[in-house]
């Protein structure tokens, strides 16, 4: 058994005012989805140019956060919200939703491909890889915070959680998810992405290697306390969630390369990219 290395769920402390490092984890994966795009955005192919960098840096943030908070009300605690709807606003307590930050950054996307004169395929396949590095981060906050911790185990590097009441030695699930959602699916995204691909072709393989991480991860984390499983005895509520995504992409995947071209130039269809620089450069 490993020792929990305890550290303060609350990063800086001034009078009430308190920061987790849940939240700083955010901050600095937009940070770095940030760095990522203005890096991605001088690639030829790229949909996006520099200076549309941070307005869809903060589209695709809002799109987490209130997409991410409506699914957890949504998918995790219906009736609390249908009880009492003003506990949507009652973010302080926790709750975000994977699949919900999902669907809120896809219609803050498509809101931005519309606004810059693009495609949702051509900005969701260059959104997609920047995504897996705040994925890991949050896990990691969720760690520090010593929520969402794995099933009962015997495993050399499980570990007692001091909030677990029942204080089992348990799978660090969160570390597991961190790794998969985070470091190797960063690393499979950035390679396949370094080159032109079909369209929505990264976009289906993000959605499918997530959807398959996540479902097996659910095997040894701990499922939510109010909730159990919900099919066959084993089933969680998270792999519900994630079947459909895995077909989805695997869909996608298969469409895209037998119907897709490869993304165009600067100066072809994929946004009239290169006019919208003179125009941009002009205007200052």
């Amino acid at each position: 058994m490993l020792t929990y290395p305890e550290i303060d769920p609350v990063a800086v402390a001034i009078g009430p005012l308190k920061v987790h490092w849940y939240g700083l984890m955010y901050l600095v994966g937009f940070i770095a989805a940030w760095w990522l795009a203005l890096r991605r955005s001088t690639k030829p192919w790229s949909p996006v140019i520099k200076s549309e960098v941070e307005d869809l840096i903060l589209y695709c943030a809002i799109g987490v956060v209130v997409g991410g908070r409506l699914g957890y009300m949504f998918f995790y605690n219906l009736p609390e919200l249908l009880d009492h709807p003003l506990s949507l606003l009652r973010v302080w307590e926790g709750g975000m939703s994977f699949h919900g930050g999902l669907v809120g950054v896809m219609l803050a996307t498509t809101l931005y491909a519309r606004k810059i004169g693009t495609t949702f395929p051509a900005l969701i396949d260059f959104v997609a890889p920047l995504v897996p590095i705040g994925l890991g981060l949050g896990r990691i906050g969720n760690f520090i915070g010593q929520e969402l911790w794995g099933r009962p185990t015997d495993v050399p590097w499980g570990m007692v959680f001091p909030r677990d009441p029942e204080l089992l030695v348990r799978h660090p699930s969160q570390l597991y998810q961190a790794f998969l959602e985070g470091l190797v699916l960063f690393a499979v995204l950035w390679w396949f992405s370094s080159k032109p691909r079909p369209r929505l072709a990264v976009g289906g393989l993000f959605v499918t290697l997530y959807g398959v991480f996540r479902f097996l991860v659910e095997f040894v984390r701990e499922p939510d306390g109010h909730i159990g499983y919900d099919l066959f005895g084993w089933m969680t509520r998270g792999q519900l969630l994630s079947l459909p995504m895995i077909v989805a992409g695997i869909v996608l995947l298969v469409w895209s390369y037998r119907t897709q071209p490869l993304p165009e130039g600067r100066a072809g269809k994929g946004g009239n990219k290169a006019g919208r620089t003179q125009v941009k450069d002009g205007a200052q």
